[in-house]
C-alpha cells in the first residue's frame, strides 16, 4: 500500500533527513531566543519572586482588577456576540436575495463597516453617544466598545454566512425546489443547517477576535477591562509589569482556547450526527413545507410517474 497521498508523494531519504536537521535547527533557534528571552528579563530583574508573588498569594490582586476587567470583558464580549451573529447571518442572507435593493443595500453596509477599523467604529460610538443620547459617562466605553464591535463584525459574519452558504452544491437547491419548496424554506430547512457546520471554524475564529478587540475599548475609551486593569496593578505592586501582561496574556489564553474547544467538540457532534442519521423526507413532511396549489399531491406525483413508465 503506498503511502503518498492525493495533495503529495512520501518524502524519500533524503526528504525525511532534510525534515528532521530543518526541525533540530527550528527547535535549536527557539530554545535560544526563549533563553535569551530569560536572560534579559533576569538582568532587569523582572523574574524575581516578589513581583510575581501578588498573583500568587495576595488575593486582592484579583479581587481588585483581574477579576473585574474579566467580568468586564465577558460582557462586551458576550453582547457583542449575541448581537453580532444574528445580524451577520440576516445581511448573509439578505446579499443572496432575488431582489436587487434588497441584496445592494445589504452589500452596501456589509462592504462599509467591514472596511472601517474597529476602533474607528468604537471611537465614533463613543461620540455619538456623548452627543445624541443621554447615556451616562460611566456606562458609555461599554456601549462604545459593544458597537463598534458589532457593527465590525456583524459585517464580517455576513461575508462568512454568505459564503458557506454559496459553497453548497446547486443541486441542494434545486432538489428542495423540485419538491416544492419556497426559496425561505429551502434556506432555512436545507441550506441554512448544512451550512453551519463548514461556516462553524471561521464563525469561532471571528468569535475569538471578539473577545480580543475588547481591549481596544481599554485602551483609548478608558473602559475598564480585562487589559486596562495592568496599569493600575503594576501600579500597586510595584512595577511588575511583564508579570501584569503575562498573567493577563495567561487569562486570554485559556478563555480562548475554551471558546475554541467548545466549537471544536460542538463541530465535531454535528459531524458526526450528519454521518449518523439517515432521515428521508417523507411525502407528509412536504405537504407540511409547502403551501397547497404550489406542488403536486402525493396521488398525482404516482400517478405522474406509472404515466411516465408506461
Amino acid at each position: 500500500m503506498s503511502s503518498s497521498s492525493a495533495l503529495y508523494d512520501a518524502p524519500g531519504p533524503r526528504a525525511k533527513r532534510h525534515n528532521v536537521l530543518l526541525t533540530v535547527v527550528f527547535l535549536t533557534a527557539l530554545a535560544a531566543l526563549i533563553w535569551w528571552v530569560a536572560r534579559s528579563l533576569a538582568d532587569k530583574n523582572q523574574l524575581e519572586w516578589v513581583k510575581w508573588r501578588p498573583f500568587f498569594t495576595d488575593s486582592r490582586a484579583w479581587q481588585t482588577y483581574l477579576l473585574p476587567g474579566l467580568k468586564n470583558t465577558l460582557i462586551a464580549a458576550s453582547l457583542a456576540m449575541v448581537i453580532a451573529l444574528p445580524l451577520g447571518a440576516l445581511f448573509g442572507i439578505a446579499r443572496l436575495s432575488d431582489h436587487w435593493w434588497v441584496r445592494g443595500a445589504a452589500g452596501t453596509v456589509v462592504e462599509f463597516f467591514r472596511a472601517i477599523p474597529v476602533l474607528i467604529l468604537m471611537l465614533f460610538a463613543n461620540a455619538a453617544y456623548s452627543e445624541y443620547t443621554d447615556v451616562s459617562s460611566d456606562s458609555r466605553p461599554l456601549y462604545a466598545v459593544v458597537t463598534g464591535l458589532v457593527l465590525y463584525n456583524a459585517s464580517v459574519l455576513a461575508e462568512i454566512v454568505r459564503a458557506g452558504i454559496v459553497s453548497l452544491p446547486q443541486g441542494q437547491t434545486d432538489a428542495a425546489k423540485a419538491i416544492g419548496m419556497r426559496k425561505n424554506q429551502v434556506m432555512r430547512y436545507v441550506l441554512l443547517p448544512q451550512s453551519v457546520t463548514a461556516m462553524l471554524p471561521a464563525i469561532v475564529s471571528q468569535l475569538v477576535v471578539i473577545v480580543k478587540d475588547t481591549a481596544l475599548g481599554g485602551a483609548l475609551l478608558g473602559f475598564s477591562e480585562l487589559l486596562a486593569s495592568v496599569r493600575p496593578m503594576s501600579a500597586n505592586y510595584g512595577a511588575n509589569t511583564i508579570a501584569s501582561f503575562t498573567v493577563v496574556a495567561v487569562i486570554f489564553v485559556v478563555l480562548n482556547f475554551a471558546l475554541t474547544s467548545f466549537a471544536s467538540g460542538l463541530e465535531g457532534r454535528l459531524r458526526r450526527g450528519k454521518r449518523s442519521t439517515g432521515a428521508v423526507v417523507g411525502a407528509d413532511a412536504v405537504d407540511q413545507l409547502a403551501t397547497p396549489g404550489e406542488h403536486a399531491s402525493h396521488d398525482d406525483l404516482g400517478g405522474a410517474g406509472d404515466t411516465s413508465g408506461k
